[in-house]
């Protein structure tokens, strides 16, 4: 009998340990939402090689057993698996698994929806990066935290990827780093520009732009790729509102998700905002007034369609919040360094001026919060669209990585500020004259860009936990710095954080005019207001009690609906006063 080699052995132990890792790690990770009783889960695979087959299994725990419940094919490019299963029991938590061949399994959990709980914990995330040279080389700080924090959603609002030709290869690099937590947590994900290849894009409705910098609008990379990259990272989302595709037959994502009694709009931002390039005539503007051209688009009609009908529709729900890309203003002054200023960004959403003024008017009806990222700059604002303070809340949370810094520092201080708050903070017209109050903003304390040991430190990288307390109605907002414990106490957020406020603080309308007092048998009901004779929804609210007043912005007729579904009782030519002393008792 001849011995083998040790390089032979060697040789066949490396072959077989990598057989081994690739049977041991057929899925990377797996991303799942849950809503009104749909869910859906995609599994994100390793390359599927030789003959290995190109179909999965979705399996759920049920008295001690699995249980197969759906097959899926494999789809490629991209390998990805897709599951839908309808008529999902949300009121316990339930193990699944997927299998892949007949012994290969990645396990997790699908959560019970926490609708019982008084207060929905979300983790929000932007800009996360796998380079080291832009300090993305690992999470272990932000997972630590989330596996103690535990929160009941997850929220990556765009820039998963940084690579521009191989979204699939860091992809995977991102899952490896968040899969252990996404795994287990229903995830909202939205791809931004750097996503889908580009370093700024404006979608302007599917054209195909002739260049990277996408200034003209549309998408530069291939159809294919685009495709691939909503699939991986929108897919498990629920059904699109409109699943209308748009030109080049991109599809799109934008819908709703409830969850735990939050109802979350979920947009694209970036997908119908009409280039720059190919819509002004000027390559730089003395007046960025003069940029707010009738054909600039923002959000598009098909987005403000959904979000008017997302206004009213409170089934399962609380509180609401809408999450985006970016936020509605340019509130960046200085960037790539301090000692560059900037003029403006149409990149940013306070540009176009009227696209953004009428996302916020639809927003603003169903008193919503505003979560974003994009910015590379923390920050909490409140909009204001005819005056300041009459619009939502956002938050702008840090990027992850924060590579390519901005800074908030305006020459003058802010007007009517808070006792003791900064300069930076207080009321603003922002880079294209929209009106911004500034309560918080993480600027980065370096003054260079120049690498260092620790390109996390002082550079504002970080990530944003919000909470929503259905009893009260207040929304807290916290801001935290990398490599910090957060379930520490003695461990601080960003200067300015946290910042708490009302539900009723994203429509401000108290020096307005006001509806009779609502006196309603049953608590907890829906009120809309509409306009008598327009039928405009002003206002749509699941109020907090028995007792409610609306308020109006303008004096005039109004109609008041209370209560959902077929169960509505409505009330017309109703007058809107500055002292309103009038009362209707409602019987529901």
């Amino acid at each position: 009998m001849k011995y083998l080699s040790f390089k032979v052995i060697l040789a066949l132990f490396l072959v077989q340990l990598g057989f081994a890792q690739k049977e041991k790690n057929a899925v990377c990770f797996a991303l799942y939402t849950v809503h009104e009783n749909t869910l859906k889960l995609t599994a994100q695979f390793y390359p599927i090689k030789n003959y290995d087959p190109f179909q999965a299994t979705l399996q759920i725990k049920e008295n001690n057993e699995w249980k197969t419940i759906q097959k899926s094919d494999i789809i490629y490019p991209g390998y990805t698996a897709h599951f839908r299963i309808e008529n999902w029991d949300d009121s316990a938590e339930k193990p699944y698994r997927v299998l892949y061949k007949k012994n290969l399994t990645y396990d997790g959990t699908i959560q019970k929806n926490p609708k019982d709980k008084e207060e929905i914990v979300m983790a929000a995330f932007s800009c996360w990066s796998t380079y080291q040279k832009h300090g993305g080389a690992g999470a272990t700080d932000i997972t630590d935290n989330l596996k103690k924090l535990k929160p009941d959603v997850l929220f990556f609002a765009g820039d998963q990827v940084y690579d521009h030709s191989d979204h699939y290869g860091n992809w995977i690099l991102f899952g490896e780093v968040f899969g252990d937590i996404i795994k287990n947590t229903p995830t909202i994900c939205i791809p931004d520009d750097h996503d889908v290849g580009q370093g700024n894009i404006w979608g302007d409705g599917g054209r195909k732009s002739d260049s990277r910098d996408g200034n003209k609008g549309g998408y530069y990379m291939p159809v294919s790729y685009v495709k691939e990259v909503e699939r991986a990272q929108t897919s498990h989302l629920p059904d699109p509102y409109d699943p209308t595709p748009i030109q080049q037959d991109i599809g799109v994502y934008y819908t709703d998700l409830t969850w735990g009694g939050i109802s979350f709009a979920i947009l694209e931002d970036r997908k119908f905002k009409s280039g720059p390039r190919r819509i002004l005539d000027k390559k730089s503007y003395k007046n960025t007034l003069d940029m707010d051209v009738e054909e600039a688009t923002l959000l598009g009609e098909r987005q403000l369609d959904f979000l008017e009908n997302w206004t009213t529709d409170w089934k399962d729900a609380d509180m609401k919040a809408v999450l985006s890309q970016t936020i509605f203003t340019n509130l960046a002054t200085h960037s790539p360094t301090i000692d560059k200023k900037q003029k403006y960004s149409v990149d940013s959403n306070g540009w176009p001026q009227t696209g953004r003024n009428r996302a916020l008017s639809v927003i603003r009806k169903s008193f919503s919060c505003m979560i974003a990222g994009d910015q590379h700059l923390g920050s909490v604002v409140h909009h204001g669209v005819e005056d300041w303070n009459n619009a939502g809340y956002s938050f702008a949370v840090p990027a992850a990585a924060n590579f390519w810094m901005r800074w908030w520092n305006p020459d003058v201080p802010g007007k009517n500020r808070k006792p003791n708050s900064p300069e930076y903070t207080g009321e603003y017209k922002d880079a294209f004259h929209n009106k911004i109050t500034v309560h918080a903003v993480a600027n980065p304390t370096h003054k260079d860009n120049k690498p260092r040991t620790d390109l996390l430190d002082g550079r504002a990288a970080g990530y944003g936990i919000i909470k929503f307390n259905k009893k009260d109605r207040n929304i807290t907002y916290e801001c935290w710095k990398r490599n910090v414990d957060i379930t520490n106490p003695e461990n601080k957020q960003y200067d300015g954080w946290p910042v708490t406020f009302n539900q009723m603080d994203n429509f401000n309308l108290v020096d307005r005019y006001s509806l009779p007092l609502l006196k309603i048998s049953k608590p907890n009901q829906v009120v809309t207001v509409r306009n008598n004779y327009t039928k405009e929804v002003i206002s749509s609210l699941r109020i907090n009690g028995a007792t409610y007043i609306p308020k109006v912005m303008y004096p005039g007729d109004y109609t008041i609906d209370v209560g959902e579904g077929q169960n509505i009782k409505r009330y017309y030519n109703i007058q809107a006063q500055k002292e309103n002393k009038q009362t209707i008792t409602v019987s529901l």
